[in-house]
């Protein structure tokens, strides 16, 4: 007979990933195009995160969200948003990078995007399935910028591919 828990799961660290969403210099640094003032104020707590989540062998996964040039990679978010038409989170250019106090560190995994949700057409899922050995990968820990949008959408897709 199984065992009743009243938790639905537990944390494992050693089944875990942390994802760090969109923590880039479009969205973060002041009068930045896409500016998300809170996501400033946040980055001693997400970097607390990231530091014990590597000190506890718990991969870290970045994210980056990138427009192109060259067409139109995601035509409803410029649609609402016609200045990223032209400007803002463009391939090749400085904002995308990820802020230095949250530098991703040599091993560790950066992912390219073009929609809020980062499972959407990007090699998130399969790293995930075996950054730490095949089907390892249980549970994400999210953090980042913006809270109602990507890291929404991030949890969302995460949790309908069973991710804990």
């Amino acid at each position: 007979m199984p065992e009743h828990r009243e938790e639905p799961w537990f944390f494992d660290k050693d089944r875990a990933a942390l994802l760090v969403i969109d923590m880039q210099k479009d969205f973060v640094d002041e009068c930045a195009i896409m500016e998300v003032a809170m996501a400033r104020h946040r980055i001693p707590a997400m970097r607390r995160v990231i530091n014990a989540c590597r000190v506890a062998g718990v991969p870290v996964i970045y994210t980056r969200h990138v427009l192109s040039d060259r067409f139109e990679v995601s035509p409803l978010e410029t649609a609402y948003q016609p200045k990223l038409k032209v400007t803002g989170m463009r391939e090749g250019s400085e904002g995308i990078e990820i802020v230095p106090e949250l530098i991703p560190l040599p091993n560790e995994t950066v992912i390219t995007k073009h929609r809020y949700d980062a499972f959407h057409d990007t090699q998130l899922e399969t790293v995930l399935r075996n950054i730490r050995g095949a089907g390892q990968v249980d549970t994400v820990i999210i953090i980042g910028t913006v809270t109602s949008i990507c890291c929404e959408s991030t949890a969302r897709g995460a949790f309908m591919r069973d991710y804990k």
